[in-house]
């Protein structure tokens, strides 16, 4: 079975899912998850994962994200992007450049951010996105982001270009919008880009297009790639065996307690195991096609 992570270059005017769907059928309708949903409007690193790779997914949504946006200031819009209506308009400070490079400093680090109503948020089961086309405005709780670098690009009129890398949870439209108001203005997006989503900084894209018209020919990510941040425990044949039937092996000396990634001889990567403070390894999401597979 397929398996494995590919970085997808999502087009613009796409929603994550659809853009998810089209891949996996070309695929051959394996099973498949995307790390990180971006807006319809919204292009860059969408990761897909498929097959057993599924299983590695939760441990992308936690990483940093890069995003390349433009703020056009002096109108807000119900969505906070160009498919909204126009909520709001005010004039643009002529200084906007030197109160934008001011803005950059006093924003960076950890702060609180209110979601959007346009967003896929849950209120009692309806996602908020459904209840704003309803005309409806409810109070939301805000969340702690942290802002890891904010880089003011350029400034052409009332358009300010930015770059920023930051925690999971962050919505950059709202980024932009309270940004204006620090300025004393208003303002949407009118373009975003993520360039990376950790791990994967400075890997290369595939475009749908390339998907599509040989998808057999597409080298996947081994699944392994998305979990740098756990040590390896190296395991015997027998002892892989074992694990694989659901007992505890000892996971061998120096291995610290925790989550770690699980290599076998002649098989590789097997999945995610924890090692307990005894010493011993209990499988915790092991891949069920195992097989010789990259390491």
């Amino acid at each position: 079975m397929t398996s494995g992570i590919l970085l997808l270059d999502k087009p613009h005017g796409l929603s994550s899912n659809g853009a998810l769907q089209r891949v996996r059928y070309a695929f051959g309708r394996i099973k498949a998850g995307h790390t990180g949903n971006l807006d319809p409007l919204a292009t860059g690193m969408l990761p897909i994962c498929l097959g057993e790779a599924t299983k590695v997914a939760g441990d992308l949504l936690d990483g940093r994200k890069c995003y390349v946006f433009t703020a056009r200031m002096g109108v807000r819009t119900s969505t906070g992007d160009l498919e909204g209506e126009v909520v709001e308009t005010l004039p643009v400070p002529e200084d906007l450049p030197a109160r934008l490079a001011a803005a950059a400093e006093a924003f960076r680090g950890p702060q609180q951010q209110v979601p959007p109503m346009y967003s896929a948020l849950k209120r009692d089961g309806q996602p908020l996105y459904k209840l704003a086309r309803m005309g409806l405005e409810i109070e939301r709780e805000p969340r702690q982001v942290t802002l890891h670098r904010l880089d003011l690009l350029g400034v052409e009129g009332v358009d300010s270009h930015w770059r920023v890398e930051c925690s999971k949870g962050t919505y950059v439209r709202v980024l932009a919008e309270d940004i204006a108001r620090h300025v004393g203005s208003c303002a949407h997006l009118s373009s975003l880009r993520r360039e990376w989503a950790e791990p994967f900084q400075g890997l290369p894209l595939l475009t749908l297009e390339q998907v599509l018209a040989d998808p057999r020919a597409i080298a996947l990510l081994p699944a392994d790639t998305a979990l740098p941040q756990l040590p390896a425990v190296h395991l015997q044949p027998f002892a892989a065996t074992r694990l694989q039937h659901g007992q505890q092996v000892h996971a061998g000396e120096g291995a610290l307690p925790g989550r770690c990634r699980v290599y076998a001889e002649g098989i590789g990567f097997m999945g995610i195991g924890e090692v307990l403070t005894d010493g011993g390894l209990q499988p915790r999401r092991l891949f069920n096609d195992l097989g010789p597979r990259t390491t």
